[in-house]
């Protein structure tokens, strides 16, 4: 998979359109993922977008590399940046618990490290994912950005929904699925985060989904966009995943087989007829 990423052609700088980026967690374990998700996303909008990848914790010069050598313009948001913007934003002085959750469980970065301090709504994605039909939701989002999530097969939040409505203090809207959404890191009360995170921790203990029922509770107080279950999949079955009809599969579980199976062969096949190689 990874010397397959290296076969994307350079992707040709795609003309200017309305303010567009996307957001990623990455690093060496994961960047060949996150290299086919922003490429299928591009070959499927019609003007540029700029990927900005933050730095999971293990990011290098080797990686970034790699990276660039497919999408000049990709931008990337370093540990060390991010750890001076934690610590005067988000100081363990003020949020011990967050920063120690952080600390070994990765997966709260998407939400830490990407909203803190920002003042736009960003867009984030995951990179165990790929496009493959335009995304009207998407480009129309680039135009006006707002509040927006996709559906999970079922809710995954690791907590008794019962408990989170009770804990937000409002009904968590069901099944959100972290893989795509939009939030406006100047709205978070990162006090309340904080305390959802401690209490999460001392009543039911860790969960790998910690992560996914935080911004699930984050979207209790704000209307937002739902992205159609159709079109947007998550755990695409074996007929979907070996002949896509969808506009976006989310390979979780059982499904990442699909992914190496037949997905990045699909959007490799698609970058190549594109560049004429």
């Amino acid at each position: 998979m990874r010397n397959a990423a290296m076969r994307l052609p350079t992707l040709s700088l795609p003309p200017e359109g309305p303010p567009a980026e996307i957001s990623f967690l990455s690093g060496p374990r994961f960047w060949y993922q996150t290299l086919f998700c922003f490429y299928s996303l591009q070959l499927q909008t019609p003007f540029k977008i700029t990927p900005i990848v933050y730095d999971d914790g293990g990011m290098d010069v080797v990686t970034k590399s790699r990276l660039l050598q497919v999408v000049p313009w990709m931008q990337f948001e370093d540990a060390p940046d991010t750890e001076a913007r934690l610590d005067e934003l988000l100081p363990a002085s003020h949020y011990p618990t967050l920063r120690a959750r952080r600390r070994t469980y990765p997966h709260l970065r998407k939400l830490t490290d990407i909203h803190i301090g920002s003042n736009k709504c960003r867009l984030v994605a995951d990179s165990d994912m790929l496009f493959f039909r335009p995304p009207d939701d998407v480009i129309d989002w680039f135009t006006d950005p707002q509040l927006l999530y996709m559906q999970d097969v079922e809710t995954a939040y690791g907590y008794p929904i019962g408990y989170l409505n009770e804990l937000a203090g409002a009904n968590v809207p069901e099944p959100v699925n972290v893989g795509l959404y939009g939030l406006t890191g100047a709205n978070i009360d990162w006090g309340r985060v904080e305390y959802w995170c401690r209490r999460q921790l001392d009543d039911y203990g860790p969960s790998y989904l910690q992560e996914q029922a935080l911004t699930a509770m984050l979207f209790a107080s704000e209307p937002a966009k739902v992205l159609s279950r159709v079109d947007y999949v998550v755990m695409p079955d074996a007929l979907e995943g070996e002949r896509p009809r969808a506009v976006l599969h989310h390979y979780v579980d059982v499904s990442k087989q699909y992914y190496f199976r037949y997905g990045w062969r699909q959007i490799l096949d698609l970058a190549q007829k594109s560049c004429g190689t």
